[in-house]
């Protein structure tokens, strides 16, 4: 029997100090209740789910109520699960007024064949399964999209250069992006969930990492599990979940951890954060932007922090 564990994350960037307290506060819940699945015998994938609703139904979380628009005002969310028992996965991409985006990666990956459905079936699908709406702008959201589209208007590039190519001028202003949580249960099973409202000022239709099995989460009960946070785009081009995973065959998860952060500094750029769990129930975290905002749970007691390893 294993001793079970669940690790979520908030998201990497850069909290500003007034928000710190909420968000640690709301990553510790969110522990708590995925915990209590577990603490009951349940599974790791039920567990995780719990964990991503908590943090979608927060708003001071980027995922779920409270998402971030894109350039045109829109909020397109993006979110994903896996099992690492059969490496079965679910994800969804580009769709909105869903209130629980991870809701429907599960039910994509328990009630079809496909493993990634975006857009406008995506929207068919969570009506046939009666998924919950809501709009998920909060004031506070469409405060911060307004601020950064003067900013990205008045031509004060940073993040976007090549979008500022498109469309005159960009820019990113506080990255604090997607929600995730790994889980290992009693058995020994893992899984791994994300959700996020992307990058605030994205292109329509970008997707970015959450809905990308490999790069945005992965689990594997040989292994582990990790999900990434941070700046998409990178995170894809190193497959950063499935690397961390790879490297636990014989590190630890916080040598792994920092291991693909040190590694994607070198070949892609910074901005990235990375939790990870392994099939001993043993964890890490580390990020090469000023914060990550995480915490754990399991039974000896837990913690909630809001800087891993940082990579510089």
């Amino acid at each position: 029997m294993k001793r079970p564990t669940i690790v979520v994350h908030g998201g990497a960037g850069n909290w500003p100090s007034d928000k710190r307290g909420r968000a640690l506060r709301g990553v510790r819940q969110a522990a708590e209740n995925g915990f209590a699945i577990l603490k009951q015998g349940g599974g790791a994938l039920s567990a995780v789910e719990k964990a991503i609703l908590s943090l979608e139904d927060n708003p001071i979380f980027n995922a779920g109520t409270g998402s971030t628009m894109n350039l045109a005002g829109r909020i397109e969310n993006d979110a994903s699960i896996m099992d690492g028992t059969g490496l079965e996965s679910g994800s969804v991409a580009l769709v909105n007024g869903i209130k629980n985006p991870i809701k429907l990666a599960r039910l994509i990956m328990e009630k079809t064949d496909h493993v990634l459905i975006a857009g406008k079936t995506a929207r068919i699908l969570a009506n046939a399964f009666a998924l919950e709406k809501a709009d998920l702008r909060t004031s506070e959201r469409l405060s911060t999209w307004r601020r950064e589209k003067r900013i990205f208007q008045n031509g004060r590039s940073r993040d976007f250069k090549r979008n500022s190519a498109l469309l005159a001028s960009g820019t990113l202003g506080q990255m604090v992006d997607t929600v995730g949580a790994l889980a290992l249960d009693s058995h020994g099973r893992t899984a791994a969930g994300a959700s996020t409202g992307g990058m605030t000022l994205k292109l329509p239709g970008r997707i970015g990492d959450t809905a990308v099995i490999g790069a945005g989460l992965y689990a594997d009960d040989r292994l582990g599990a990790a999900t990434a946070t941070g700046i998409g785009e990178l995170a894809i081009r190193m497959v950063l979940s499935k690397s961390a995973c790879d490297l636990m065959r014989s590190k630890t998860p916080q040598a792994a951890s920092t291991q693909v952060i040190r590694s994607a500094n070198s070949r892609v750029g910074r901005g990235l954060g990375i939790i990870a769990l392994d099939r001993k129930g043993r964890y890490g975290a580390a990020h090469s932007t000023k914060h990550l905002c995480w915490a754990t749970l399991d039974s000896k007691g837990g913690l909630a922090r809001m800087n891993g390893q940082r990579v510089p």
